[in-house]
């Protein structure tokens, strides 16, 4: 787990993973992290640099952030949630960018997600088409990758679209107005994941309106991929 200045979930994320059986994360200084000998790197969410410039865009230029390239082709895995997703898009680690959203305001609520890919690392307890639920907070939210999104949609690296109850993948069900209502990406190697909406805060029934913890199942998908349990 990596705190930059202005990073606000990092305890979050924390507690979600210590749900998890044999699983012990560790909260590091970005000046002071390095990835080697950890099987997953969080980027937890927050406003990392007071999101000066763009979101993520000064700590995209951090040394840690240049050494996850090498970590993951050593076998490591990346899991960049909202604030996290931004650097990971500054660094070039994903693909597209990030816009402000489409209605000009900071969005905070719950949101129907589908899922398009139960082959990754970070889905494979997912059932693809399964609907899920997780929250959103975030002003600079609408992804971008002009005509490459149809290619992110078609090859199934957007992971998780926004979506209706039944999966429909509407205007109105999408929050942020982003390209293909994607809000979840994986990269090429499928060891990098960016997620907009919150994991580690549907983790708990006592935190979501209806007692979803489909974000604890991502958390647990990890787990069981690293065991060799999917």
């Amino acid at each position: 787990m990596v705190k930059f200045p202005g990073t606000n979930c990092d305890y979050d994320v924390i507690e979600a993973l210590r749900k998890v059986p044999a699983t012990y994360p560790e909260l590091m200084w970005y000046k002071d992290a390095e990835p080697r000998g950890y099987d997953l790197v969080v980027l937890p969410g927050g406003f990392s640099y007071a999101d000066r410039l763009r979101a993520g865009a000064i700590a995209a230029k951090s040394p840690l952030v240049e050494r996850l390239q090498d970590y993951v082709e050593d076998g490591g895995l990346v899991l960049g949630i909202c604030n996290g997703f931004q650097i990971l898009v500054e660094a070039g680690l994903l693909s597209g960018s990030f816009l402000v959203n489409d209605s000009l305001r900071f969005i905070c609520k719950w949101v129907n997600l589908r899922v398009e890919n139960a082959s990754t690392p970070f889905t494979c307890l997912f059932s693809e088409g399964q609907v899920i639920k997780m929250p959103i907070a975030h002003k600079e939210g609408r992804f971008y990758a002009g005509e490459l999104s149809t290619d992110l949609v078609r090859s199934k690296r957007a992971v998780l679209r926004y979506s209706t109850r039944n999966g429909s993948t509407t205007n109105e069900a999408n929050p942020n107005g982003s390209d293909h209502s994607i809000a979840a990406l994986i990269d090429t190697t499928g060891r990098i994941l960016g997620i907009m909406p919150h994991p580690e805060r549907a983790v708990d029934p006592i935190l979501s309106p209806d007692g979803s913890v489909d974000g604890l199942l991502l958390f647990l998908s990890i787990k069981a991929w690293l065991g060799g349990q999917a």
